[in-house]
């Protein structure tokens, strides 16, 4: 496959995020070289894309979801909203942990059952070609290491987020936490005020006690944490801080701009935080990454490194940034038809949803025009 007459190459490098070419050139599956139109000089091209002057970005990820199993959410009672997801640029998912499993074990034997699982079934079952990564690990009370090691060994490789289960207090959690990083699993955490009925308050101290992977929705699930509390964990840590849709805006705001202002806008990703209360979302990763770009001045390119490059590397996942050699999942946009943006980036830094003409995962194009975003000015078309 190939890409062509592109308008502009969005990498998903924070550091790098705008590239210069015009093609992206496709196969097996990965992204083999970009630059101008000069690369299909004397390659057979199965199937050539053309962008129409349009923006092509890394295929977004959602660092935050709660999957149960197959495309359906009890929590709001909805079919197909992973196949949703996609339709809203979303091409790989992180479990941060199963909770809303009916009849979820709570015992340690039940916890690690459904973790494998989970993560077991979507390794088969892939909606409109979403990698969800799924089987996080949810910590109860009687966890001891060997569990960790026969864990990594089914390939379990996420924890959910420490504060859903029975173990909450830092004294509890801190050891199973290193146990989960001996066996090269990343951890996420419940972080503020609670969100769901059953979860609890998580301050910045038992954060820094811990030590997870990732501090999960630092604008909090449905209420926001103290801002000095947020201060906390900006200045005494470098922890990766995500920012949720499914959260508070105010909080969003104020830590876009405190880590702009300290050059450290890599510590920021992105996710939905659903299905909950708030709903699904199938455009929130958008929604969120529009927010930032056009509420707290985050330029656009960046605002959507912060949903691809920066949780691809947080998760040491080989997608979403588009170099040659990672796996080829790539979303075209533009412009939302009557938008006072001449492109997608100018579209988004004014507020505005883009539009998405085709997603491609895998080097297979799985969705031609979104279901759910506004309608593109400019379509891409295969020729």
């Amino acid at each position: 496959m190939a890409i062509t007459n592109i308008g502009t190459i969005v990498s998903g490098d924070i550091n790098n995020p705008v590239l210069n070419g015009n093609t992206i050139l496709v196969a097996d599956g990965k992204i083999q070289a970009v630059g101008g139109a000069g690369l299909l000089d004397g390659v057979k091209v199965d199937q050539l894309v053309d962008a129409a002057g349009t923006t092509v970005i890394p295929g977004l990820i959602d660092s935050h979801a709660h999957p149960v199993l197959g495309d359906f959410t009890p929590r709001q009672k909805t079919m197909d909203y992973l196949d949703s997801s996609v339709h809203g640029g979303v091409t790989s998912m992180i479990s941060a942990g199963e909770p809303h499993t009916p009849g979820r074990p709570k015992d340690p034997a039940g916890t690690k059952a459904l973790a494998v699982l989970a993560y077991k079934s979507y390794k088969n079952f892939r909606p409109c070609g979403l990698k969800v990564h799924a089987g996080a690990l949810i910590l109860e009370k009687g966890l001891q290491e060997k569990d960790f090691a026969e864990l990594a060994a089914e390939g379990v490789w996420l924890v959910g987020e420490v504060g859903l289960g029975s173990v909450k207090a830092p004294e509890e959690a801190a050891p199973m936490v290193q146990w989960a990083k001996k066996y090269g699993m990343k951890v996420a955490m419940h972080t503020g005020g609670t969100s769901i009925p059953g979860s609890s308050t998580v301050t910045a101290d038992m954060v820094l006690k811990i030590n997870p992977t990732l501090v999960s929705h630092i604008n909090g699930g449905t209420t926001a944490i103290p801002m000095e509390e947020v201060d906390r964990l900006v200045d005494e840590s470098d922890l990766p801080l995500e920012i949720v849709q499914c959260g508070n805006p105010r909080v969003a705001d104020y830590v876009a701009r405190r880590l702009n202002e300290k050059g450290q806008l890599n510590r920021i990703v992105i996710g939905n935080d659903s299905p909950s209360g708030t709903g699904i979302i199938p455009l929130g990763i958008l929604r969120t990454i529009v927010q930032l770009s056009s509420m707290s001045g985050i330029p656009a390119e960046k605002a959507f490194a912060m949903a691809t490059g920066n949780t691809a590397r947080v998760f040491e996942l080989n997608t979403s940034v588009i170099a040659p050699g990672r796996e080829a999942d790539l979303v075209i946009i533009d412009a939302p038809l009557g938008s006072v943006g001449a492109d997608a980036l100018k579209a988004v830094e004014a507020g505005d949803l883009p539009g998405v003409s085709m997603v491609v995962i895998d080097g297979v194009i799985r969705v031609r025009v979104s279901r759910n975003t506004p309608p593109a000015k400019r379509q891409a078309e295969v020729k």
